[in-house]
């Protein structure tokens, strides 16, 4: 008697299922890619939010991430002068007061070409700034040239649409792509609970969204400069999360996940002989087994959903008034 054979359209519906590989049950060298990957992108993650600090935050004068910062930034200062807000801000330690006073007095007072030589404007222009703002400078204006000082005494309207145009596009392009790379690994854990895990891979590519549409409207109004920062802490948080856990899967399954830790507490309890000191190490055992990643996403989830819902509806009334 032969054997049933299935026609080939009835093979082809039949579902395979792929195989998994944990990280833990990965190559030794194909770990060590994956780890040489995430430091390296964790180390330029690091120096993105201080080149930030150093842009952004000194908008508003002061070294620190505030509101003030992102609404200079995108929506601009309307109250002064692209050259008074970047003197008093981000390029208020390479000028000394009064040189910074003499440049923005010039300004208010019609920014005139001759006042600009005969007041010495020119000469801290040339001492100071045109070092690093000259025609060699790629996308800095070029201050060896008054006409383009003189565009700078014009109102601060923040961000350029085309600069927008050219920062959105690069952002979009070029985190997706560190993202993409981090979930893939991330996406080989077996640690984390399935719903917790499509939520931390899909998270930062909503929060990148939200962080590039919150830059235009902040351009647009002033009351979106919180969602800048709140979309930039989202990506954070999610990169953190998949990172840690990641390498630990990879290097630390066994000492912190599951059978490693219970196993060797497990030994060391038989020998205990105190009862006191016995209940106290249960007490410890226990709460160290609670910070396993699949308890310590699902107590994150409970405190930020509520958080996330209050900010939703504070930015609805901001909206609607």
């Amino acid at each position: 008697m032969q054997p049933y054979v299935p026609p080939p359209e009835e093979i082809d519906e039949v579902p395979v299922k792929a195989p998994k590989y944990p990280l833990k049950d990965h190559d030794t060298p194909v770990k060590i890619l994956f780890t040489g990957y995430l430091c390296t992108v964790a180390v330029g993650y690091l120096f993105a939010m201080i080149q930030i600090l150093f842009t952004h935050g000194m908008a508003d004068g002061k070294f620190g991430l505030s509101v003030d910062d992102i609404v200079y930034s995108y929506y601009g200062n309307r109250s002064g002068t692209v050259l008074e807000t970047k003197l008093n801000g981000s390029m208020k330690d390479n000028a000394t007061e009064q040189e910074r006073f003499d440049i923005i007095q010039w300004v208010r007072d019609g920014a005139d070409k001759d006042d600009y030589i005969d007041n010495g404007v020119k000469k801290i222009i040339e001492d100071k700034c045109v070092m690093c703002h000259n025609k060699e400078a790629g996308g800095l204006p070029d201050f060896s040239k008054f006409e383009n000082v003189k565009a700078l005494s014009a109102e601060d309207t923040g961000a350029t649409f085309a600069s927008l145009t050219r920062i959105s596009h690069i952002h979009l392009f070029g985190i997706s792509f560190i993202f993409m790379f981090v979930g893939i690994i991330f996406s080989f854990a077996e640690t984390t609970d399935k719903r917790i895990k499509c939520i931390a891979i899909g998270m930062p590519y909503a929060f990148l969204i939200a962080d590039i549409l919150s830059w235009w409207l902040t351009k647009i109004h002033p009351m979106f400069a919180m969602l800048v920062i709140f979309a930039g802490m989202g990506m954070g948080a999610s990169f953190v999360y998949m990172w840690i856990i990641s390498l630990l899967e990879m290097w630390f399954y066994k000492p912190i996940f599951v059978s490693g830790l219970a196993l060797h507490y497990l030994q060391w309890r038989d020998n205990v002989k105190s009862e006191t000191v016995g209940k106290i190490a249960d007490y410890i055992f226990d709460l160290v087994r609670k910070i396993h990643p699949i308890y310590l996403s699902k107590v994150i989830w409970r405190i930020v959903r509520p958080l996330l819902k209050k900010l939703w509806h504070f930015l609805l009334s901001k909206i609607q008034k």
